[in-house]
């Protein structure tokens, strides 16, 4: 590991100029890779099988009734579903986003009545494969604070989930990740008696909305991946693999990183526009007395905090520009990595992850006529999902505060 002595004041150190001005054609040749990785994952998309899952199977493998966690519970679910056409769409909504991004920041190269048109429909397609998705993380996340809090044992079928990764992560390497705040404060074993009352109904609940809500992603991703508009996207992808449409003879000479260093600056503007102060504590009392009200109106410094995830994103797809990399783990414009933009990435996610499960729990909390224990039960997972976001913008502002260190 090589540390740079850098000011670790300047959240904007760790993203220096390449010593080679990167132009127009390392643009180019970015997007015609990332529509190369679009239309590959596109073709092994189609070659698993149709939908999400191949087997046309339910998508949760859950009964729709909301008794499937009771048979997850039982070791009776179904197999779990192939890998193959789970990892095809994660490629393609990856490949999309970048897609969308490197147009977003570098538009003043490109054609611009291409660029306006193509940046919204991937943001489509890669926002409508994500939901399935997004469903069941919140799902299992929410159903694993449940048995948390209630001081039950984890369903056998997380267990055995979860244990393969425990015994990949005892034999490889330690990876440098965020740190973590102190742990969330359990309720008392009076209080964990009383929710152990309800837990069962509110996970029972909460598999039958969300399971649904998987299952009208699911049918919504099937009807956009055969529909007219995502065939147009396609074959503009297609033609993009091969010709990149910049704006003039000129742009293929230009200098990018003023482009590169301008989304740098946003997101160090919105970074400075949050209360990294607070969020200094690991829980900060005040954002849960805001987080925690009856109002169902959502928590208004989310979307900032959501902004600022997204910004970092385009920061990082700008990076791989410059570095000529289309690699996960972006390296930075001197070919090393950027840990602690790594580690921001990952806190942000846990926020948002947990800010929407914090949101599903108090939308099934308003559900008419469920049990006071089912309510009980819903409002404390509700509280310890903020919790989990307090916790997350306290790492958050922990790793972007050190000093960078790159790999």
């Amino acid at each position: 590991m090589a540390q740079r002595h850098l000011d670790p004041t300047d959240p904007t150190a760790a993203a220096g100029p390449p010593p080679v001005p990167a132009g127009g054609d390392a643009l180019a040749d970015y997007l015609r890779a990332q529509a190369t990785e679009f239309l590959r994952a596109l073709r092994l998309h189609r070659e698993s099988g149709a939908g999400a899952h191949g087997n046309g199977a339910h998508p949760s493998g859950a009964h729709p009734s909301g008794a499937g966690a009771l048979d997850r519970g039982r070791g009776r679910g179904p197999a779990p579903a192939p890998d193959g056409p789970v990892d095809a769409a994660r490629a393609l909504r990856r490949a999309a986003r970048r897609l969308s991004g490197t147009l977003h920041t570098f538009q003043p190269l490109l054609d611009a009545e291409w660029a306006e048109a193509m940046r919204p429909e991937l943001a489509w397609l890669s926002g409508t494969l994500a939901l399935e998705h997004a469903y069941a993380s919140r799902l299992d996340r929410l159903l694993q604070a449940l048995h948390r809090l209630s001081g039950s044992a984890a369903f056998p079928a997380q267990q055995a989930g979860r244990a393969a990764p425990a015994r990949a992560a005892a034999t490889a390497d330690p990876a440098p990740v965020a740190p973590l705040a102190p742990s969330v404060t359990r309720p008392s074993p009076a209080d964990r008696g009383n929710l152990t009352v309800g837990a069962a109904k509110a996970g029972a609940l909460l598999d039958r909305q969300l399971t649904l809500a998987r299952t009208r992603a699911h049918s919504t991703a099937l009807q956009a991946l055969g529909s007219s508009r995502f065939h147009a996207v396609a074959d503009k992808v297609a033609l993009l693999a091969s010709e990149v449409p910049l704006k003039d003879t000129a742009a293929a000479a230009a200098d990018l990183r003023p482009l590169a260093a301008a989304a740098r600056d946003r997101l160090t503007d919105a970074v400075a526009a949050l209360p990294l102060v607070t969020a200094g504590n690991p829980y900060n009392a005040q954002a849960l007395v805001h987080g925690l009200s009856p109002d169902p109106a959502p928590h208004p410094q989310d979307a900032q905090w959501h902004q600022v995830r997204l910004l970092l994103r385009l920061h990082r797809y700008a990076l791989e520009v410059l570095a000529g990399t289309d690699a996960e783990d972006a390296d930075g414009a001197d070919g090393t990595t950027d840990v602690r933009l790594l580690a921001a990435g990952e806190a942000l996610d846990r926020h948002r992850d947990a800010s929407e499960a914090a949101a599903a729990a108090a939308q099934a909390a308003r559900t008419p006529r469920i049990a006071p224990a089912t309510a009980y039960a819903l409002g404390v997972l509700h509280a310890d999902q903020r919790h989990e976001v307090e916790a997350a913008r306290y790492a958050f502002q922990h790793s972007w505060r050190k000093e960078p260190i790159r790999l």
